[in-house]
């Protein structure tokens, strides 16, 4: 406990009274629009699952060897029941977007307004748009029933990340997490068994929370695995879960 009493400046006390009016008018009415983000999600989500998130470079241009394998995962997954979600940008995005849009199931798109890289693809049959990016990051992990993780950059490792702190901290409830790909992540993976594992930042079974695949009926063999004896529908505790991401 602090001995003695701080002095903190008001916002009124270090700028000028109008212009602290209006600096407080526009972050309330920016609450607003964070709400609005989470609400039109939720109408236009909540009905989709079981679906599944896919991640991956915006970079992979159509016909590299990346870019069709996430066509054909996607389309794998769409036939089996599966609504996949995307960034609903170019790259893996917009390839698990093609995937999904030619096949049975919905093809989601969690589009952000970014300054360059990002553009909606025409292959959506659910298009959102955000402006906050931590509003977008709940629905990726709060809709799907399972990550697949395609080769990508910082992006991607951020979603791997946050799902893998969601799971491990059990403020998230357990998803498989499908990495795709066992050349590209080997390194990754290695690090962190020498480095984080070595050191004590994780636990070596934390490693288990995720799956190295590379052919793609073993990415959707690996969801209805996981959920071969539990089932796709929530428990009580996991939605429970879910209102607190």
């Amino acid at each position: 406990m602090l001995d003695r009493q701080k002095n903190i400046p008001s916002l009124r006390a270090v700028t000028t009274p109008e212009r602290a009016t209006s600096q407080k008018a526009r972050e309330s009415w920016q609450i607003w629009g964070i709400i609005s983000e989470f609400v039109e999600a939720a109408e236009r989500l909540s009905e989709i699952r079981p679906a599944v998130s896919i991640f991956g470079s915006a970079r992979a241009r159509d016909g590299t060897p990346v870019y069709t394998q996430t066509v054909e995962i996607a389309r794998k997954l769409s036939d089996a029941g599966f609504a996949v979600i995307s960034g609903g940008g170019p790259g893996v995005m917009e390839a698990a977007n093609k995937g999904a849009f030619d096949g049975r199931s919905p093809s989601v798109g969690l589009n952000i307004e970014l300054p360059f890289e990002q553009h909606g693809n025409p292959f959506q049959d659910i298009s959102l748009r955000f402006r906050h990016f931590f509003a977008r990051k709940v629905a990726f992990v709060k809709y799907a029933a399972a990550y697949v993780v395609m080769p990508g950059g910082f992006g991607t490792l951020d979603e791997l990340t946050e799902a893998l702190t969601l799971i491990q901290t059990k403020m998230g409830r357990r998803i498989p997490i499908v990495l795709v790909g066992s050349e590209f992540w080997a390194g990754l993976l290695s690090w962190m068994k020498s480095a984080l594992v070595e050191q004590g930042m994780i636990a070596e079974n934390d490693l288990d929370l995720m799956q190295v695949v590379d052919d793609s009926d073993a990415v959707v063999d690996a969801i209805f695995d996981f959920y071969e004896k539990r089932g796709f529908a929530q428990t009580p505790a996991e939605r429970e879960q879910l209102l607190y991401l």
